[in-house]
C-alpha cells in the first residue's frame, strides 16, 4: 500500500508518477492533476491538455496565450490550423 501525497489516503492501488526525476505517489488521477498540472497564466485554470507554453509560461489555450502575450500569430500546438 502507498499513501497519496495529495490527500494522504492509504490505498492498495496507488500509482507512481516520475517527473523531472522526482517520484510522486497518488491514489487517483484527480490528485495527480491537482498536485502537478500547471495553472494558466491568464485565466488560472489548471492545464490538463496540450496547452501552450511560451518561454516557461503555461496557458490552457491559444486564446489565453494571445490575450496575455499580445501576439495574434500564436498557434495551437495540436494540428496545423491557426487559432
Amino acid at each position: 500500500m502507498g499513501r497519496c501525497e495529495m490527500c494522504g489516503n492509504d490505498y492498495d492501488k496507488t500509482f507512481e508518477v516520475i517527473a523531472a526525476g522526482d517520484r510522486h505517489v497518488f491514489d487517483s488521477f484527480e490528485c495527480a492533476i491537482h498536485r502537478m498540472a500547471p495553472h494558466c497564466e491568464h485565466c488560472g485554470c489548471q492545464v490538463i491538455g496540450h496547452g501552450v507554453e511560451i518561454e516557461g509560461r503555461f496557458y490552457c489555450c491559444a486564446h489565453c496565450a494571445r490575450q496575455a502575450e499580445q501576439d495574434s500569430q500564436l498557434r495551437d500546438r495540436v494540428g496545423t490550423a491557426t487559432i
